[in-house]
């Protein structure tokens, strides 16, 4: 193992990592099969609600917890041990899989939207707990790698519950039951090993009051103009990869004429991009957090991002294809490449700011600043979902919005390095201007 991933195998950070990564995984793959189910299996057939409606209701109910619940769940992060916290959570995990194995099986779409509701509470009550723990675990010369194995494996568990979960939905709901509650069993296994943390503020007490605690983290936490700043920059990473991802499916279709196998082909690039981008801005930065590589990231993603959109301009597909005649296409490979390119580049942009977001934090508000953080990341989300609906309906354009997105990475690198001294002084110093 390289030596600056030596951690990676050990007892502080392997039962983390397996049980985010399962975590993740299962997520995807229910989201995604009751999506496929609904679209094109009839699932909750009725006359009443059309199948694209419901599922923008899915999507909508899974980010709602994390407006709503993650600042409690800053708070439990502190009063408890959060290895025992991580048990809770994935023991609720197989509950919320059992109910949902009774949803599948009695064709229930109801339930299965409470499901994908309370998986989404589940994802906002680890959310804080898996970053916040990472310093406990790990040296800080060891937190850089650290992130990038955890961002990396996130985005391969996206991908791969992706694909699984199109897979599966087309078998039945039994065997998508099967799967779901076995990984949720597995994700279990693995957070019994992680080793015990002493609460940061055992003796605070929890307030219940959901608007009011998410208003004072929020003010607290911008307070703090690297925290702040490290907020801004992955909430926009998050945005960008909600648009992406989403509209990915459509852009497939029109822009380069493909069918769902080409998207997963796409889809599949887009994350082995972001993980390999992810774990070589861990070894360049030689075990040292340097804020220039989120300077590097943006540049990167804005220039392929415009690439992708010269690449396709102009082309609109009536017919699909599959993987064998896209790639006999003159501009496949370059598409590609900038597919890619894009998720290696936003690899570089994201891990350095959560790294900075941990080491900006005081132990005590570390859990907090993640908590702030997933409820600016669900706004920017929102923000995406509502671009995207408002320029499509408006132009039917998917390459005016990646246009768009592309061209607003170097207006969010401008403000970056306006308000983020560290961001502007790493990218001078490789030019060897020192700020003065």
């Amino acid at each position: 193992m390289t030596p600056g991933f030596k951690f990676a195998a050990t007892r502080r950070f392997a039962p983390l990592f397996g049980t985010q990564f399962l975590g993740a995984l299962n997520d995807n793959l229910f989201k995604i099969a009751l999506a496929t189910m609904i679209s094109f299996y009839g699932l909750g057939k009725n006359g009443f609600i059309e199948p694209a409606q419901m599922i923008n209701v899915s999507a909508l109910l899974f980010v709602l917890p994390f407006f709503l619940f993650s600042a409690l769940s800053g708070q439990l992060c502190n009063k408890f041990d959060r290895s025992r916290m991580a048990v809770a959570v994935k023991v609720a995990e197989v509950l919320i899989m059992l109910l949902a194995t009774a949803g599948f099986l009695s064709q229930s779409l109801l339930l299965l939207l409470l499901c994908i509701f309370l998986m989404g509470l589940h994802s906002t009550l680890f959310g804080p707990l898996k970053y916040a723990v990472l310093p406990d675990y790990l040296d800080e010369h060891e937190l850089i790698a650290g992130n990038s194995l955890v961002e990396g494996g996130t985005f391969l568990a996206i991908l791969f519950g992706q694909i699984l979960g199109t897979i599966l939905a087309g078998i039945g709901g039994t065997t998508v039951s099967v799967f779901l509650l076995i990984i949720a069993v597995c994700g279990l296994a693995s957070s019994l090993f992680m080793p015990r943390v002493a609460p940061k503020t055992p003796e605070a007490k929890i307030d219940w009051h959901i608007i009011r605690n998410s208003k004072a983290i929020l003010k607290q936490a911008f307070a703090n103009r690297e925290i702040y700043a490290a907020i801004i920059g992955i909430s926009w990473f998050w945005f960008i990869g909600a648009v992406y991802t989403t509209q990915l499916p459509t852009f497939t279709k029109l822009h380069l004429g493909g069918n769902d196998n080409v998207f997963n082909l796409m889809l599949t690039l887009f994350s082995i991009g972001i993980g390999s981008g992810s774990v070589l801005c861990a070894k360049l930065s030689h075990r040292r957090l340097n804020l220039g590589w989120v300077a590097v990231g943006t540049v990167g993603m804005a220039v392929f991002g415009l690439l992708l959109v010269s690449l396709v301009h102009g082309t609109h597909y009536h017919e699909y294809s599959g993987i064998g005649s896209f790639l006999l296409r003159g501009e496949a490979y370059a598409v590609m490449l900038c597919i890619v390119l894009l998720g290696f580049c936003g690899g570089f942009f994201s891990v350095p700011l959560y790294t900075w977001l941990q080491t900006a934090s005081s132990e005590e508000f570390r859990a907090h600043a993640i908590a702030a953080n997933n409820i600016i990341n669900g706004l920017f989300m929102v923000a995406a979902a509502l671009l995207s609906a408002i320029l499509l309906w408006l132009f039917d354009s998917i390459n005016l919005l990646y246009l768009i997105v592309a061209a607003g990475n170097i207006v969010v690198l401008v403000y970056l390095l306006k308000i983020a001294p560290p961001i502007r002084e790493g990218w001078q110093r490789w030019f060897g201007k020192e700020e003065e």
